[in-house]
């Protein structure tokens, strides 16, 4: 006998996801004042606001009573200045796509490890609607306090490097504890399209993601995908604080095929997303896959409806990019072309090659030589040229 799946949550209790969800309630307050007392909170919040009155911000912290009010009250002053710090413009367009009834997985290309669902969730909160909740992989919680600090921020958490048998237990409850979400807690989630950021922009669907998210319920893979709303949503930057530590990823693993970041890297990373200029940032929201996933059988194989999911999400992303002239110069440059010259001019392109060599100076990596500068420097022109490539096979009439 099948199910939906408001029958099968309703009998769930919150305790089968209590080491993953967002902190709530008593739990929340706890935690809440357990952060004001962290020095590495503290720490962290002066490197962002210079000038903040610790005290007087650890007393406005007190009369926070939830996560809802935590992001008003908190996050979304200290976005916007962010915003007006590090950017030259944050805006979002597809709203009509967005059904305030409807709750929604909103999944997006993955740019910056903070600030992709933070920015997005401040764009919600300023055209009326409510902010979502966040898929944080636990490789990041570095420290207890940040792991706080996440859940508290609506926050879920993606448990990582498990063995098989553990990851295959993860994915269950990470999948059922969206389906919960959705249908249940009539929360919208965040997700990226997949684990890590795409270093060289290209962005791609993860089928696997997709799998996660058809292993809870008990009718198809198709009905189980439809259930959590896939909605596809474009994240544009049109400069990436962090192309020129990409580009040291590149060049290291290319000396070393076992290179591997260590713990200081990924806080640089998050350091140098979080306050390095991005330009002008912008989300396009697609259009929820739902309707075109009817095109399959009912009955079609996992992996089947998992091909196709990715294939629609990434035509949704990248057929959603806002592209800039960094974007037209660095595909002209990469394909020794003139094709794009109209979206660009002389002066554009002196900017772009002065601000990409700027960038590569900062590469602390010793005894470079001028061929693997030379690989840096195509490595980054082609991560600004691949949005426009994917962009165009996107808006191709499908066959």
């Amino acid at each position: 006998m099948l199910f939906t799946y408001q029958y099968i949550f309703k009998e769930m209790t919150p305790d089968e996801f209590k080491d993953i969800a967002p902190y709530e309630n008593e739990e929340f307050k706890t935690k809440l004042l357990e952060l004001t007392k962290e020095p590495g909170f503290e720490h962290a919040l002066r490197y962002v606001m210079p000038n903040v009155d610790f005290g007087l911000f650890c007393k406005q912290l007190e009369e926070v009573k939830d996560s809802e009010e935590f992001q008003r009250m908190v996050m979304f002053p200290f976005l916007r200045k962010l915003a007006d710090k590090t950017t030259s413009g944050v805006s979002i367009s597809g709203l009509q796509n967005y059904d305030k009834r409807q709750n929604y997985t909103i999944i997006t290309n993955h740019r910056d490890i903070v600030l992709d669902a933070s920015f997005l969730n401040m764009n919600l909160l300023v055209n009326g609607f409510p902010t979502t909740e966040i898929a944080i992989g636990d490789n990041l919680l570095i420290y207890d306090w940040i792991n706080d600090l996440v859940r508290i921020n609506k926050s879920f958490i993606v448990k990582r490097n498990l063995g098989v048998k553990e990851s295959l237990v993860a994915a269950k409850q990470l999948s059922a504890y969206i389906h919960y979400c959705i249908t249940t807690k009539h929360e919208t989630i965040w997700i990226a399209q997949r684990e890590g950021r795409a270093k060289d922009s290209n962005d791609k669907t993860q089928e696997s993601l997709i799998k996660m998210l058809s292993l809870a319920g008990e009718q198809s893979a198709r009905a189980n995908i439809e259930a959590v709303n896939l909605l596809p949503c474009a994240i544009s930057y049109e400069y990436d604080p962090n192309d020129y530590l990409k580009a040291r990823e590149f060049l290291l693993r290319r000396r070393d095929p076992n290179f591997k970041k260590s713990q200081h890297d990924d806080l640089l990373s998050m350091e140098t997303g979080l306050m390095g200029f991005k330009g002008h940032v912008h989300y396009t929201l697609g259009s929820c896959i739902n309707s075109r996933l009817v095109n399959l059988p009912a009955d079609a194989d996992r992996n089947v409806v998992a091909a196709e999911a990715a294939r629609l999400i990434d035509r949704e992303i990248h057929s959603g990019y806002m592209l800039y002239p960094i974007n037209y110069i660095a595909y002209d440059h990469i394909n020794h072309s003139e094709r794009f010259s109209g979206h660009y001019t002389p002066e554009q392109i002196r900017e772009v090659d002065d601000y990409i060599n700027s960038q590569l100076s900062k590469v602390n990596v010793p005894e470079i030589t001028a061929e693997e500068y030379e690989f840096m420097l195509e490595a980054v022109y082609g991560m600004y040229a691949n949005p426009l490539k994917n962009k165009l096979i996107a808006l191709e009439p499908e066959g």
